[in-house]
C-alpha cells in the first residue's frame, strides 16, 4: 500500500470499493459481449467486447499502479484516461463496422 495516502481512510476505502465494482461490472459486460461474439462471429461484437475490456482495464489499472507500484497519481490518471479513450474509440468503431 502507498505510504502517502491521498485522503482520509474512508475515502480511500470508498474508492477501493467503487473500483472493485467497476472491475466486476465491466468484466461481466465484457464477458457477455465476448460470449455474443463467439456465438454469432460478428466482428462488431468482438470489437465491442475488446472496447469494454480496454475501458475496464483503464479504470482499474490507474489505481493499481498508484497503490501497488507507487507510480505518481498524475501518471496513473493519464494512463487511465488514455486507455478509456482507446476503449471508447474501439466501441465507437464496433458500432460503425458492419
Amino acid at each position: 500500500m502507498n505510504p502517502f495516502p491521498a485522503g482520509p481512510t474512508e475515502t480511500m476505502l470508498a474508492l477501493a470499493v467503487v473500483k472493485t465494482l467497476v472491475l466486476v461490472v465491466g468484466s461481466v459486460i465484457t464477458y457477455f459481449a465476448f460470449k455474443a461474439y463467439r456465438r454469432t462471429r460478428q466482428p462488431a461484437l468482438g470489437y465491442l467486447a475488446a472496447g469494454f475490456g480496454i475501458v475496464t482495464l483503464g479504470f482499474v489499472l490507474a489505481g493499481m499502479l498508484y497503490e501497488v507500484l507507487g507510480v505518481a497519481l498524475v501518471t496513473g490518471i493519464l494512463l487511465e484516461s488514455l486507455l478509456v479513450l482507446v476503449g471508447f474509440l474501439v466501441i465507437a468503431y464496433s458500432m460503425y463496422a458492419q
